[in-house]
């Protein structure tokens, strides 16, 4: 049933919006107290901070509930909602480097560090984009105007993301496929003495390092988180051409299954398949072109 005297369309759900409220609460909590145990510290500015602004954004909602009709937590919400997921996939930037690290990036067409510094730009680009439109949005509805062209830039950021994400999907698929094929896109070898005398070492190809059981676990964990993101940037890609009145975003269900559901799962998934103690003690591939 709508709700036309409220920004939403509807009266987001009390005990739904508290209920997200505690899983990413937990979540953010349990990824902090990981981070600092196994010192990945990178787990702070994409995980917590993900979490953090999916507690406000469902806050902003569980507020809603209580004042339907007030535009400030609307606005909190769907600001927060948008961008947050932006910080969680720059985590799944930085964990396919670090697999690339242990399987050898001989098999991948970019280095780990090229990955950080080509995806993690894409990304930023893309949470600036959306923080824009989030601000011109905001403001237009505050003073009463329209808060479409803002709503349409924030489109331009998910699409950036979405983009980031197919890329770094075929590439991540292309590394794995020819890492089980041993295709690689690159010829590496390493040194070995033959002798303790002053003859020339020879060259010795390097041998294909072993997909520990840890490291397929963080690859699980790694397809399952993308296909979740790219699940909740469809939805929001769709709801966001259908516009602020549109029947996607008026639609509280397909929020809840399409939006929060798969945010809060990617964040459980990285709590369990952690790659603190999954990739620990990961070895850079030490070799000489």
């Amino acid at each position: 049933m709508p709700y036309p005297r409220t920004p939403y369309g509807y009266v987001p759900t009390m005990w739904i919006c508290g209920l997200f409220v505690a899983l990413f609460g937990v979540s953010g909590i349990i990824h902090l107290a990981q981070a600092l145990r196994w010192r990945v510290y990178w787990m702070i500015p994409t995980m917590v901070i993900g979490c953090l602004g999916e507690v406000l954004g469902w806050s902003g909602r569980l507020w809603s509930s209580k004042n339907p009709s007030l535009l400030t937590p609307f606005l909190m919400q769907i600001t927060t909602t948008i961008i947050s997921p932006s910080f969680m996939s720059a985590a799944n930037f930085t964990i396919l480097g670090r697999i690339i690290d242990r399987l050898g990036y001989r098999y991948s067409w970019l280095t780990p560090t090229w990955y950080l510094i080509i995806f993690i730009t894409l990304d930023t680009i893309s949470l600036v984009i959306q923080a824009i439109g989030g601000a011109r949005a905001s403001q237009a509805a505050e003073t009463g105007g329209d808060p479409e062209p803002g709503g349409d830039i924030m489109l331009y950021g998910i699409v950036t993301q979405i983009i980031a994400l197919g890329i770094y999907v075929i590439l991540g698929a292309d590394f794995l496929v020819r890492y089980f094929l041993d295709k690689p896109t690159r010829k590496l070898t390493l040194k070995r003495s033959t002798s303790s005398d002053t003859r020339l070492d020879e060259q010795t190809t390097l041998e294909r390092p072993t997909l520990e059981r840890n490291v397929k676990l963080m690859v699980l964990a790694l397809v399952l988180n993308t296909i979740f993101l790219l699940i909740r940037g469809g939805y929001r890609t769709v709801e966001l051409q259908d516009g602020w009145t549109g029947r996607i975003i008026t639609n509280q269900s397909l929020f809840n299954l399409l939006d929060g559901m798969p945010i809060v799962l990617c964040t459980f998934i990285f709590n369990i398949l952690h790659p603190g103690y999954l990739l620990r003690d990961t070895p850079l591939e030490k070799t000489k072109a």
